[in-house]
């Protein structure tokens, strides 16, 4: 037991330390590509990886199970990307980085009272959650100043809302026994479905000569097979492993990582104020753990 709970942890770790990165690799696909175009095709990527890893289909024979199934993929792909993506264009950067970052909290109050055999709440969480956010808060607002966005900030809140949805329909299909990989496939599947309609609503227009920058190619490749079919799956895992709660406070790292790419990648400098607001995500990520 020990042992898969040390693996669960690591795969944790392994998907935020790819999720922290791929803001930077997204903002270089955003100069050519729409963000349904980026969301679409990146997912429709990781799902052809994921039949060519593991291509044994998967049947389900109950409506219920199918109907989570569906759930999830709209949750968690479909909605919780728009929402995060469509918030962005509309409030700052920082405001939504702040804000997604709460997804632990709603997650634990979620897992509180529909979970309420899996996961009790301690009080380490919620001072892990205070600090933690203190930190993320200095992280994010360093190099700019607060400014409200009514409407960006809201469909921020709604985005972490409906991720800690998805963390607790993927904590539910993980007790049905399925493989991992099936599971994941199934859910990508749903949330390409729900997409669709998306195409007529926001500017959907693909063209084969954007295709042409080699580092367009390579973003799209680490993006689809890394942050999408490979970080699904670990997720995925470790919320089977640790539960809904315990796998969703790493998403306190995600600021964390970005701001080490950033000055890694982008030859950003670090400031006092980003190296305390680092040191307190990661106490406040301790403490919740």
């Amino acid at each position: 037991m020990y042992k898969k709970t040390s693996i669960g942890h690591i795969m944790s770790l392994i998907t935020i330390m790819i999720w922290g990165t791929t803001f930077i690799y997204t903002k270089i696909l955003l100069a050519d590509f729409t963000p349904i175009e980026i969301l679409f095709l990146r997912f429709l990527l990781g799902l052809f990886v994921l039949i060519a890893v593991y291509p044994k289909r998967l049947k389900i024979s109950n409506k219920k199970q199918e109907f989570i199934f569906a759930a999830a993929g709209l949750c968690g792909i479909c909605l919780y990307y728009l929402l995060e993506n469509i918030a962005l264009t509309l409030t700052m950067a920082s405001n939504v980085g702040v804000i997604i970052s709460a997804a632990p909290f709603f997650t634990a109050v979620l897992s509180h009272f529909f979970l309420k055999t899996e996961e009790k709440l301690k009080t380490g969480f919620f001072v892990g959650f205070i600090v933690a956010m203190i930190g993320i808060c200095l992280i994010s607002f360093n190099s700019s100043t607060l400014e409200l966005n009514p409407l960006g900030d809201i469909l921020a809140i709604a985005a972490a809302f409906v991720w800690a949805i998805y963390s607790l329909l993927t904590r539910k299909i993980s007790s049905f026994g399925y493989n991992t990989i099936q599971t994941t496939r199934r859910i990508f599947t749903y949330g390409i479905i729900f997409m669709l309609p998306f195409f007529f609503v926001f500017d959907f227009s693909l063209d084969a000569h954007k295709f042409v920058k080699p580092e367009y190619v390579l973003n799209f490749l680490y993006l689809g097979f890394g942050a999408s079919a490979i970080c699904f799956v670990t997720w995925n895992y470790a919320v089977k492993v640790l539960g809904a709660v315990k796998t969703s406070v790493y998403i306190y790292m995600v600021p964390v990582i970005t701001v080490v790419t950033s000055i890694i990648v982008l030859k950003e400098e670090i400031t006092w104020i980003a190296v305390i607001g680092i040191s307190l995500t990661l106490i406040g990520l301790f403490l919740s753990e």
